[in-house]
């Protein structure tokens, strides 16, 4: 969504808007707010989530042998659950204030409203709700790893 305030009745420069936007795809940014004078722009844009379901996912090209004969050796206990991912970049926070117990741990009940962290992105503090029922049985990153979009960030049991 782009909001812009002009004074005057001049074309908006469509090239420094594609510019913008793609250096805002690149760094991942969802929000850039510009002002100079009375012109004003204020581009907004989410990041698309697809969950494609396992059974549906296209194979992974091979890259050797030895890569396949790892994954076809997985645990079988990972069957059937769910990861919560990173919907943004950012930094990760389990709990929301140093010396606070963590929003969830190992054994925690989740629904899709559970707040399950914290990801901070240039000096914004945004709350993950997991978006699924179940049980948390891992949580893979620790509080201050920076994490990139799409990266799993816990393993529930649905």
């Amino acid at each position: 969504m782009a909001e812009t305030a002009n004074s005057g009745d001049a074309p908006f420069d469509l090239d420094k808007l594609k510019q913008l936007v793609e250096m805002m795809e690149s760094h991942g940014l969802t929000e850039v707010h510009l002002r100079r004078g009375d012109e004003q722009w204020r581009l907004r844009r989410g990041p698309e989530v697809v969950q494609v379901p396992q059974q549906y996912a296209p194979a992974p090209v091979a890259m050797a042998a030895a890569p396949a004969a790892a994954a076809s050796s997985a645990p079988a206990a990972d069957a059937g659950l769910i990861d919560i991912k990173s919907p943004t970049v950012g930094t990760f926070y389990a709990a929301p204030s140093p010396g606070e117990p963590a929003f969830v741990s190992v054994g925690s009940v989740v629904t899709p409203e559970t707040i399950v962290c914290l990801l901070e992105a240039m000096k914004v503090f945004n709350q993950i709700p997991a978006e699924v029922s179940g049980t948390i049985t891992a949580i893979l990153v620790k509080s201050g790893d920076a994490i990139e979009f799409g990266q799993p960030l816990f393993r529930v049991k649905p």
